[in-house]
Formats: structure tokens, sequence, C-alpha cells
């Protein structure tokens, strides 16, 4: 017992200790992006993801420090990772799209249908962990009616809490297939920022093979399958083609 909670004290030590050593970090690298010393407070960022600590906040700020610099590829990819973290907040969306207004390529979205883009947006409100939190209360609102309904013998009541357990059950299968929508686009997203200067998009997964486009930094793509030292990307226009790993940075990385 003695050696258990003696080890359960010395990991919360560890733990107190590495979180007040990023604190500091962080600290530091505000200060450092204060004085204008944007690639010391990057450099300063990077020492506390090395330490195993991911926040929207720190790639955040480390996308502002590459804006400082001009630096389109680097800026964008670190937005886009905050904003994985951080999906509603306004400061990075505003910050990444500053920061797309730098890049050269103008890629048109395929347009989708009005209610599509209805129900993409309402299923995008929450995440698919909350819908599926949404889902388990909303059986437990069902499980509960229906058996007061069943073993009660007032007649109002019964058709009271038969109304209530059906709306829960319609309620708690659409919380359901939004999870699971959202979780079906979440394993098919898999995006990338261009960080080549200019690449250029082969048919095949060689340089033997037919130039489709060009792509230049900052742009960002979806990664749909690889290849030894290629990936194939899909951009927002629908075209697709091969592109050496290099020329590019996966966004989950984490």
């Amino acid at each position: 017992m003695k050696k258990t909670l003696s080890f359960l004290i010395l990991c919360l030590s560890l733990f107190s200790f590495s979180q007040s050593g990023n604190e500091k970090l962080f600290d530091t690298a505000v200060q450092l992006y204060n004085q204008g010393k944007f690639q010391e407070s990057i450099n300063t960022y990077m020492e506390i993801i090395d330490n195993g600590f991911h926040s929207s906040s720190v790639y955040f700020n480390i996308g502002n420090a590459y804006y400082k610099l001009n630096e389109v590829a680097p800026s964008i990819y670190y937005y886009e990772k905050a904003l994985l973290l951080s999906p509603k907040d306004e400061n990075i969306q505003n910050n990444l799209q500053f920061a797309k207004n730098m890049t050269i390529d103008s890629i048109e979205t395929i347009p989708k249908s009005a209610i599509s883009n209805l129900i993409e947006r309402t299923i995008g409100v929450f995440t698919s962990k909350s819908w599926s939190i949404f889902a388990i209360i909303l059986m437990a609102s069902f499980t509960i009616s229906f058996l007061i309904y069943y073993f009660s013998s007032y007649k109002g009541k019964k058709k009271l809490y038969f109304i209530v357990s059906i709306i829960s059950m319609i309620l708690a299968v659409t919380s359901i297939s939004a999870a699971y929508h959202q979780h079906l686009n979440a394993k098919k997203s898999n995006p990338a920022i261009i960080f080549a200067e200019e690449t250029i998009i082969k048919s095949e997964p060689n340089n033997r093979s037919n130039d489709i486009f060009t792509l230049h930094e900052g742009t960002k793509v979806n990664v749909i399958e690889g290849l030894g030292d290629w990936n194939k990307i899909r951009i927002a226009d629908g075209k697709t083609g091969w592109i050496p790993k290099n020329d590019l940075r996966l966004i989950k990385d984490f």
C-alpha cells in the first residue's frame, strides 16, 4: 500500500513539474513573440510540443508567429492544427482566412445542394462525441419514459409518457446517425498542406507519368492513398493526382 501511494505521489509530482515547465515555456514564447522574436518564439513553442503537450493555443500562436514571418504554408498548417482541436474558435478561423489570402492557388469547391448544406451545417453544430452523449441521454430518457408508461395505471400519464418515449427514441436515433456520419467524415478526411513552393501533380505515382496540374505552398488537400514515396490527393474541386510525400505535411499527426 505504501509503495503504491509513493508511486502515485511520484507520478503526480512529475505531472505537476511537467505542467509547470510547459507553462514557463509558454510564457517565455509569448514574451519572445511580443518582442518581435518570432522564430525564437516558435522554437520555444516547439519545445512544449516535444514534451508531448498539444493544445489549440500553442498551435494558434505558432501559426501567428509564422504569419508574421510571411511563411504561408507553416502558418496555415498550424492554424489548421489549432482548428482541429478548437473547431468553433472564431479567432483561429479568422487568422486562417488571412493566411489563406496569401496563397496562389484558387480552387473552387464542388457545389452542394441546399439540402446537403443544411444537413452538414446541422450535424456540424456538435462533435461526434457530443452527438454520442446526446444519444445515450435520450436512450435513457426513452427507457425511463417507456417503463413509466408500461407500469403506470393512470391513462393520462400513460399517454404522456408514451409520447415522450417515442420522441426520445426518434431523437436518439437521429443523434446516433449524426455521430456516425461525423465519424465517417473524420475517417475519410486526411487533410494535408502543400509545403513545396510549387509541385506538379502526376497522373501516376512516378516522375515518368503525365503532369495533370500544379499546386503551390499553403494549399490544403486531402490524402486518399499512399504508395511508397507518393501520396494520392484530392483537391476541393474534385481533381485527383499523385504528389511526392515530401511536398506536403499531414495535419493529423498527433
